[in-house]
C-alpha cells in the first residue's frame, strides 16, 4: 500500500543510519535511489563518525525523533516502497515496525544490518529477537548476508545448500521473500539466492577481488527498494539489484585506506 502519487516519480524511503564517509547507510541508499530515478527520503536512526578503516563513534537518535522524521515525509510525500538498515536496538526496531504497520506499507525491504565491514556492532544482540518477531513478519523482502543469516537462524552456512535451508527458516519467520547473499563465501563465484516459500532461484557472478566493498549490503537492498517503488516484481528487483551492485563494485573509485565505497554513479538503471 502507498499513498496516491500525483507525480510520475516513484518515492522510496530509507530508515537507517548515516555514514559520514558516504559509503553505506542513508548516503548509499539515497545515491542508489537517484541512480534508479527514484525520489529518495530518509529517517535517520543514528549518526556515525566513520570512514573506510572503521567506525569511530555512534550517536543514536531517539525512537520518538525517528518517528517524527517518518511521519514528516510519509504525511507529505507518500511512500511507494521503503527499506530499513541500521536500527541499533530493540526499542527502535519495535518503534519502526509499528510505524510501518500503522502506515499500511507493504513494499518493505529489511536489510538486517548487524555488523559493519570493519567489525563494529550496529545492532545490539537483544534486538535480534525484536527483528525476528516485530519486523520480519512485515517484510516483503529480507536481504541478509551470510553472517546475518547465520545470526537469524543460529547456525553455520557453508554451502549453497545451507543457504537454501537458511532461506527457508528465515521465510518461516514471516518475510514473503528471502534473499541470502553469498559474498562472504569462499570461491571465485558469488551466488545469491532468492526464496519465496516454494521456489529457490539463484544468480551467480564472478567475484571482484577488491577491498572496496563498503556499503554493498545497503546498495543491494536500496536497489531492490527502488525497483519495487517503480512497480517491479521481486524477481525483477533481485536481478537488477545484483547487476547494479556488481557494477558498482567493479567501478569503485578506489577511495580510502580500508574498505572503500562503491561507485553509485552508474548510467543505465533508470
Amino acid at each position: 500500500m502507498s499513498q496516491p502519487n500525483p507525480s510520475s516519480v516513484a518515492r522510496a524511503l530509507t530508515i537507517a543510519g548515516s555514514d559520514s564517509g558516504g559509503g553505506a547507510g542513508i548516503q548509499a541508499d539515497l545515491k542508489t535511489f537517484a541512480a534508479f530515478g527514484v525520489h529518495g527520503m530518509s529517517a535517520i536512526t543514528a549518526v556515525t563518525a566513520q570512514n573506510s578503516v572503521g567506525v569511530q563513534g555512534v550517536q543514536a537518535l531517539s525512537p520518538e525523533f525517528i518517528a517524527q522524521q517518518f511521519c514528516s515525509v510519509f504525511d507529505d510525500f507518500g511512500v511507494d516502497a521503503l527499506k530499513t538498515g541500521m536500527l541499533g536496538d530493540s526499542d527502535v526496531v519495535v518503534k519502526v515496525a509499528a510505524l510501518i504497520a500503522d502506515a499500511g506499507l507493504s513494499r518493505l525491504v529489511v536489510d538486517p544490518v548487524m555488523v559493519s565491514k570493519s567489525g563494529a556492532h550496529l545492532l545490539q544482540p537483544e534486538a535480534v529477537d525484536a527483528l525476528r518477531c516485530s519486523l520480519l513478519p512485515l517484510a516483503m523482502v529480507v536481504t541478509p548476508n551470510l553472517p546475518e543469516a547465520e545470526a537469524l537462524v543460529g547456525g553455520k552456512i557453508a554451502s549453497v545448500s545451507d543457504m537454501s535451508q537458511a532461506a527457508k527458516r528465515i521465510h518461516a519467520l514471516g518475510a514473503q521473500w528471502v534473499v541470502v547473499k553469498g559474498g562472504h563465501a569462499e570461491g571465485e563465484s558469488v551466488v545469491d539466492l532468492l526464496y519465496d516459500g516454494e521456489q529457490v532461484r539463484t544468480l551467480e557472478s564472478r567475484r571482484v577481488h577488491t577491498s572496496h566493498t563498503h556499503g554493498t549490503g545497503c546498495t543491494y537492498s536500496a536497489a531492490m527498494t527502488a525497483m519495487l517503488a517503480r512497480g517491479a516484481t521481486v524477481p525483477e528487483a533481485f536481478a537488477e539489484a545484483k547487476r547494479y551492485t556488481y557494477a558498482a563494485i567493479q567501478g569503485n573509485p578506489g577511495l580510502g585506506r580500508g574498505h572503500g565505497p562503491l561507485n553509485h554513479q552508474l548510467d543505465g538503471f533508470r
